[in-house]
This record gives structure tokens, C-alpha cells and sequence, in this order.
């Protein structure tokens, strides 16, 4: 059994942001436009960019002005996007705290959001959030593991981790953790199960 499991959190413990059509229509951007530009430049927020830098170059790439007043508010929709938590990825972590499996979060997101992560009731679960942008690198990178089996002060054969995405399943396993690649609570689950962490049901 590992002795922690560590989760993703987009789309793994919260549903996909919904928040990007609201978003280009506050600033009259196209949405397709404003869609291109949020994600041209998401890696590098998610690995330090500041708000104002962000929303700056999302603006100049999908041709809207921005100030102080409009980062702020774009960073308020934005964080309130990806706060729509999954009921059955909430249920997986009940039961896995309750079977005192010790759970840590790694996730690539802006600082802003990182925040607001530790005010969430699911970050109870929790014994560590690590956040992509608070240490200026981000998932896949080699680095970012080590950061983590640091945090978590346990090697990475003792971490089992579960994430959406499979470039991060393979440099989670290149990094010597068990991973998984997330597709639902329910496969999670099977996997869990196989592993020795959860009990099957």
C-alpha cells in the first residue's frame, strides 16, 4: 500500500471550467478568440505568471483593453469557474479519509487559485496542497515531483497518484510513483481497490 495518494484537481476532483464564454462576452471579446488566448498562456500562469501578466496578454492576444479593475474581476470569474466540485470524486475522498489513507493535492494552477483552494471545504482532506505556482514549475516536470516526495517527506515509491492527464501519468511513473490515469471515480475506484488502498465495495 502507498503510503500517501496524491490527487490531481482539474477535472478530477472538480468538473472542467465552464466559466471562458462568460468571460470573453464581459469583455466583448469572440469567444473562440478569447477560448485560444486563455489557454496560450495557461501553462505559464499555472507556473508563476502573475494575474496582471495573465489577463494582459490574454487581452492583447484576443483585443481587449485591461486594467486593475478588470484583472480582478477576470481572476474572480475565473477561480469561481473552477470551483464546481464532483459529488463522486467528493464520496472517493470520504471514504478514503475515513479509511486514514493520507491524501495530498498537486495541481497545476495559478497562485490566485491556489489561494483559494485552502478556503474550499474539500481541502479538509487534505494533509498538504501543492501548487504548481508557488514553486515556478509545473506537472510534467521532473522537478515537480521531487518537490512533492519532499513535502510529503516519503519517497516515490510510497505515492500513488491520479490525474487526467496521461503527459502527467508518465512523468509521475518516470518519477518512480504508481499512478493512474483518472477517466471517473468508478475505474479510480477499481484501481484503488487493486492496489490495496481502498477496500473494494
Amino acid at each position: 500500500m502507498a503510503k500517501w495518494l496524491v490527487f490531481d484537481y482539474g477535472e478530477v476532483i472538480c468538473h472542467a471550467s465552464a466559466a471562458v464564454p462568460a468571460m470573453a462576452a464581459s469583455v466583448d471579446a469572440p469567444l473562440d478568440t478569447f477560448h485560444d488566448a486563455y489557454w496560450a498562456l495557461r501553462d505559464a500562469y499555472d507556473r508563476g505568471m502573475s494575474d496582471t501578466d495573465y489577463w494582459t496578454g490574454v487581452g492583447e492576444r484576443a483585443g481587449f483593453a485591461v486594467d486593475a479593475a478588470r484583472v480582478a474581476a477576470l481572476t474572480e470569474a475565473d477561480i469561481a469557474g473552477w470551483l464546481h466540485t464532483a459529488p463522486e470524486s467528493l464520496a472517493l475522498l470520504d471514504d478514503l479519509t475515513a479509511a486514514g489513507v493520507p491524501l495530498a493535492l498537486l495541481s497545476n494552477a495559478p497562485a490566485s487559485c491556489g489561494r483559494a483552494f485552502t478556503t474550499q471545504p474539500w481541502a479538509k482532506y487534505f494533509r498538504h496542497l501543492v501548487i504548481s505556482a508557488d514553486h515556478g514549475i509545473a506537472k510534467p516536470d521532473a522537478e515537480m515531483w521531487r518537490v512533492l516526495t519532499e513535502r510529503l517527506d516519503a519517497s516515490p515509491a510510497d505515492c500513488a497518484f491520479l490525474d487526467d492527464r496521461q503527459v502527467n501519468i508518465d512523468g509521475a511513473l518516470a518519477a518512480g510513483l504508481s499512478a493512474h490515469l483518472w477517466t471517473g471515480h468508478a475505474p479510480a475506484r477499481t484501481w484503488l481497490a487493486e492496489q490495496g488502498i481502498l477496500a473494494a465495495r
